[in-house]
């Protein structure tokens, strides 16, 4: 791992507050995700499954972790199941987890290898009624590939047919989406890595500098400051591509005159960032640009102060949608009769604001996070206006993290990063 050692507290902390909401003589499985062919002997980069890592700090391939807080024999209660390593795997792939590098990472006592899951896993699961499986029930989850935890949720529940299931996810979603001061300072590095980026690339954009280029800036600062990758597949749009929301090829030159939309973040430790900012190819904003990104940004910041403990996020966003109206009527992009006449399920504002202003932020870049519940201190979101004009030729939006407080403003995760036009331009020149 490219990160330093986190500190187990976290991981006991999050095992305990997991293992306060399991029903009684019940036990819970999570697995690792699986290592996913490309062809030949090619695999994709490991990507630990968020929710063991959230529960162990184990960031490697075929792990394990069993939580059975009843089991009659104690050292039961936590358990890691690990690949063996030896000396051959650790010159052919690198080292693997030792047992006494898996208690320090996760604070679990008990660690066996692999091969002696089905012995270990028979003997407590006829000690228990209730089997926890993991299920992924995300609001944007669309996942077809079969995982290694629907494949082991298949095989535990053929095995043991007898035991009641119960699902882990609720309990996940709701403890995950609060943080841990731990957490907070992780999020707050991969923030701190993703400046770095942005104002390399401020120093770094001229006219004819091509989107791919600006990505690799990015992507240099961040492996030099311990990020293994991108948080998410970074957007570099130039000109009217600002206007594909989802725009990711990043292969067009960038023209003088043109504004560039970068949404982009870096990754720390598995925690997520998640940036947007809008830069003026030539450095220097036109009138009509430096009017639209102050509407951007007013909106930004009064949707920020709506990010309050108690709040709903379906309401949240109604009064966002307001506030933009009423920007959008200043900018002249509506007339009174546009607001007049707006169909209520389709806001006038959406010809030119069509997504969400913010979503949860964490392990996951949309993180785990029941959006029919009240906003809590210690939530981090996202706050995201945009304005999209194709017929002008432009879209901006900007976007900072922030984590809800219990009193007062959010805190402002983002808070160093350049965003008032006056320092942009200032540092592009």
């Amino acid at each position: 791992m490219k990160y330093n050692l986190i500190d187990n507290a976290l991981f006991i902390k999050n095992r305990k507050n997991f293992i306060a909401q399991m029903k009684s003589n019940s036990l819970a499985v999570f697995n690792s995700n699986d290592m996913y062919p490309i062809s030949a002997d090619s695999t994709m980069p490991f990507e630990q499954h968020r929710d063991i890592f959230y529960l162990s700090g184990v960031d490697q391939e075929e792990s394990i972790l069993v939580l059975f807080p009843g089991c009659p024999k104690e050292k039961h209660r936590e358990i890691l199941f690990l690949k063996e390593t030896n000396e051959h795997i650790a010159v052919w792939e690198g080292e693997k987890l030792t047992k006494d590098a898996a208690l320090k990472t996760s604070g679990i006592k008990t660690v066996y290898w692999l091969q002696d899951m089905e012995k270990i896993l028979f003997e407590i699961m006829t000690q228990c009624d209730t089997v926890y499986i993991n299920t992924n029930e995300h609001y944007r989850a669309a996942v077809e590939t079969e995982t290694r935890e629907d494949r082991f949720t298949k095989w535990l529940k053929d095995k043991y047919p007898a035991h009641s299931v119960a699902k882990s996810n609720p309990i996940l979603q709701r403890l995950r989406s609060v943080k841990d001061q731990i957490e907070l300072d992780l999020i707050q590095q991969a923030c701190d890595i993703t400046e770095k980026g942005f104002r390399r690339v401020l120093n770094f954009v001229n006219p004819g500098v091509w989107e791919y280029e600006i990505e690799a800036e990015f992507m240099h600062e961040f492996l030099r400051s311990r990020s293994k990758k991108f948080a998410y597949t970074p957007i570099v749009a130039s000109g009217n591509n600002a206007n594909v929301l989802h725009y990711i090829e990043n292969n067009q030159q960038c023209k003088t005159g043109d504004l560039i939309l970068m949404d982009v973040g870096a990754e720390y430790a598995n925690y997520s960032s998640d940036m947007t900012r809008t830069i003026p190819v030539s450095g220097k904003f036109t009138e009509r640009q430096k009017d639209v990104y102050n509407a951007v940004n007013r909106v930004k910041d009064e949707a920020t102060k709506l990010l309050v403990p108690g709040a709903i996020w379906e309401d949240y966003h109604t009064e966002v949608g307001k506030l933009m109206t009423s920007e959008l009527l200043g900018l002249g992009l509506l007339d009174k009769a546009d607001v007049q006449n707006e169909n209520p399920d389709l806001p006038a504002y959406k010809k030119y604001f069509m997504h969400g202003t913010s979503h949860h932020m964490g392990l996951d870049t949309h993180d785990y996070g029941i959006l029919t519940e009240p906003m809590q201190a210690n939530m981090v979101f996202t706050v995201e206006p945009g304005i999209y004009i194709p017929d002008e030729g432009f879209g901006i939006r900007l976007e900072d993290n922030v984590v809800i407080q219990a009193q007062g403003e959010p805190f402002n995760l983002m808070k160093n990063i350049p965003i008032a036009i006056e320092e942009i331009e200032d540092l592009m020149n």
